[in-house]
């Protein structure tokens, strides 16, 4: 019997299965103190100089980081970053943070807050807004045919320094690195055409069987991502890897594309958790907030965990979602419930969380999914979905229905760790 306590929203679920395969992160232990951690990497730095012999005194540096939505343990790196300019002879008031929001909504003071931990009411934040004319200026146009316009105070910068974590990406293969510029301080222009070669030529159809999580090699997503925040030029690049209870076990800094690539590795490495066979079963936790702070950022989980699923398998899903779906318009695009004509319509006007319903709906017609929640039961149907009360519920209602000698894997990290199908090898 397998007994644990899975993360919903802020709170926790006990879980209790009669033979199910735990899918976990490995053990890790950070080798020294965060803190270390993050001074060690920025004084050793992949590909460049470290920051003294980077900037100079005087100089006007914004720093981006991430929203709330993706923890990546800014109160406790950014503070040091300032510290290190400040020893460079840089004055607080030339610092400031740029929130890389991409298309996400502002942040309140109380994450403001959060994000900058003792910075807070020390240095400038600013939250990036990607619709305002005003705040953009054009970099022209990627060898890929992407339109570049990026947030003007990046721009107007003697140094960028660009900060976030890394994990998986459930089309652009990782998040992190480029990320923090495109889609995060670009505009919706450069966000949505960065973002369409998800898809195949139309001639084809379909998806780009490279646009995957875990992927970067001939993943057109992570290309055009790429050339797109290159052409912004940053100094600086820190990202961090969370460990299971989101501490710092490692920091990667140095030159955008190397340092990102190294920290990709490090997390290939530590999150794909392989699996002997697929299951008929699985229960997905997000891992708690933020990771399901809304459903743009749960479904993440389920495209990782339902990689452990037989075809035709049930999934139960736990994803809090206190602040709904994430974007206002998300839910609007479930009136489609055809898939071709959801894709010809995504053709047609493309947009990222629509791409994102389609992909929700694409595998709630591979998988039977049940949803808890906070959403009602109207909303979880038309995502393709079944709403369960809570676990115990969902269990009553899929056991019955499942094999004799049903196999199942419980996944309590679903948001951080990739479950690998690799059958025994024999001899």
């Amino acid at each position: 019997m397998t007994d644990i306590v899975l993360k919903y929203g802020s709170t926790s679920v006990p879980c209790r299965l009669p033979g199910g395969q735990l899918l976990q992160m490995k053990q890790i232990t950070a080798l020294q103190p965060a803190h270390q951690l993050v001074n060690e990497a920025l004084q050793h730095p992949i590909g460049t100089p470290p920051l003294p012999g980077m900037v100079n005194a005087g100089d006007k540096v914004v720093i981006v980081t991430s929203d709330i939505t993706r923890y990546s343990a800014s109160e406790v790196y950014l503070p040091l970053v300032v510290d290190e300019l400040n020893r460079c002879s840089i004055a607080d008031e030339n610092i400031s943070i740029l929130i890389a929001l991409g298309i996400h909504r502002g942040q309140t003071a109380e994450e403001h807050r959060k994000i900058l931990g003792p910075l807070y009411g020390r240095i400038a934040v600013y939250d990036h807004d990607c619709d305002d004319p005003e705040q953009l200026v054009d970099l022209g146009i990627t060898d890929g045919g992407i339109p570049v316009q990026i947030n003007r105070r990046v721009m107007a910068a003697d140094r960028v320094i660009v900060t976030g974590t890394i994990g998986f990406h459930y089309f652009a293969g990782f998040g992190g690195g480029r990320k923090g510029l495109v889609p995060g301080v670009a505009s919706r222009e450069t966000c949505m055409a960065s973002h369409f070669a998800v898809f195949n030529p139309p001639e084809i159809g379909g998806k780009h069987p490279s646009a995957v999580t875990g992927v970067l090699a001939g993943n057109p997503v992570h290309r055009n991502l790429l050339q797109a925040a290159q052409r912004v030029e940053p100094d600086f690049l820190l990202n961090t890897v969370l460990g299971p209870n989101k501490e710092i076990v490692a920091v990667f800094c140095g030159e955008l594309e190397q340092a990102h690539l190294a920290g990709c590795e490090l997390v290939r490495s530590l999150y794909s958790v392989p699996v002997t066979a697929a299951a008929d079963l699985a229960i997905i936790s997000c891992g708690g907030e933020p990771k399901d702070i809304n459903f743009i950022q749960a479904q993440k989980a389920l495209d990782y965990g339902c990689r452990a699923v037989k075809p035709g398998g049930t999934i139960i899903f736990l994803a809090a979602c206190r602040d709904g779906f994430g974007y206002p318009t998300f839910f609007d695009w479930f009136r489609y419930q055809d898939l071709d004509q959801f894709e010809a319509a995504l053709r047609a006007n493309y947009q990222i969380n629509g791409q994102t319903a389609h992909a929700v709906l694409a595998r709630a017609r591979r998988f039977r999914i049940l949803l808890i929640s906070e959403f009602n039961s109207e909303q979880t149907a038309a995502m393709g979905m079944e709403k369960s009360a809570d676990l115990q519920t969902a269990l009553a209602q899929v056991l019955p229905t499942l094999p004799s000698n049903f196999s199942s894997v419980i996944i309590p990290d679903g948001g951080t760790i990739l479950p690998v199908v690799t059958p025994p090898t024999t001899t």
